[in-house]
């Protein structure tokens, strides 16, 4: 666990270079404290679906668990970053019907929670699927939480960065704790 801020110069920073570089490079989650938490608040788990994610639905799981809190798992999507199912016949054009990405973001939602349920039997989880931005809905629903659990980067389609833009902007502008957990070999 880390503060957002140390003793450092850059006066006009939200979160310290040591908090960011320990969320980046930690071999464990890390937990960034920026603001005092809504007690009673859920906790907030952004998914994205990528495998890099599901230890941070892991982690999620077993802290909303260990704190007896909901949980309120989130996914948001928006046109530009949701996948194109392929169409079920290649002679087929590659267009949906309507709400058929709407309903893909639901179906990759409920399997990366998949399993979960049954091993945190006492844990009330809500699926909310936003279609939005990522960061703009974690850090609104940060507003409510007593605490926001990431993974350090997911979709994303810089593959050099060790730390997201998610990630990065709920280490700056969440109103609750950021845990920050890395996925696995891919980040190491």
């Amino acid at each position: 666990m880390v503060g957002s801020r140390g003793m450092g110069g850059f006066v006009g920073l939200l979160v310290g270079s040591s908090a960011v570089h320990l969320a980046a490079y930690g071999r464990c989650p890390v937990l960034v404290v920026r603001e005092q938490p809504h007690s009673d608040g859920p906790i907030v788990l952004g998914v994205d679906g990528s495998a890099a994610g599901a230890k941070a639905v892991d982690f999620a799981f077993a802290e909303a668990s260990l704190r007896q809190a909901p949980l309120v798992a989130l996914h948001a999507w928006t046109t530009w970053n949701a996948p194109m199912p392929a169409p079920p016949d290649a002679s087929m054009p590659y267009t949906n019907p309507p709400g058929a990405l709407a309903d893909e973001e639901e179906r990759l939602l409920s399997e990366a929670l998949a399993g979960r349920q049954e091993q945190y039997p006492g844990v009330v989880v809500e699926q909310r699927v936003v279609h939005g931005r990522t960061r703009e809905a974690l850090i609104e629903a940060s507003r409510s939480a007593q605490l926001v659990v990431v993974g350090a980067r997911g979709r994303g389609g810089f593959a050099g960065l060790l730390l997201g833009s998610v990630s990065q902007a709920l280490l700056h502008h969440a109103a609750c704790p950021v845990v920050v957990v890395r996925g696995g070999a891919r980040d190491d």
